[in-house]
């Protein structure tokens, strides 16, 4: 703050950001996170779809090769994706109800 003439001048740029919890964000995918983070598996017919359903590993990453010598990469783009956490859980999950309930191997799974 700096004074002149008795009135106090105020440069925005050193006021600090107010803070999320005095300004939240409105999060429109949270209902659906939220949503995937409480499914609960309980068919093994579903667990095994989930688990196909939902890759290992990102499907896009790729190494672009020109005669035997690679060019480009293109690297991961799952972390892209605002639910990546939620489907990787959810795929954990059915893993882990396929192991643990059902007696299973998941080898074929990863």
């Amino acid at each position: 703050m700096i004074k002149t003439a008795n009135q106090p001048i105020v440069f925005s740029a050193f006021i600090s950001p107010l803070s999320e919890k005095d300004n939240p964000k409105f999060d429109l995918l949270q209902p659906l996170r939220q949503w995937l983070d409480n499914l609960e598996i309980h068919n093994q017919k579903v667990a095994k779809f989930i688990a196909k359903l939902i890759p290992a590993q990102c499907p896009f990453e790729r190494d672009i090769m020109l005669f035997g010598r690679k060019i480009a990469h293109i690297p991961p783009m799952c972390k892209l994706n605002p639910l990546y956490d939620q489907f990787v859980g959810l795929r954990f999950r059915a893993l882990c109800y396929l192991v643990d309930k059902c007696g299973e191997d998941i080898q074929s799974y990863c």
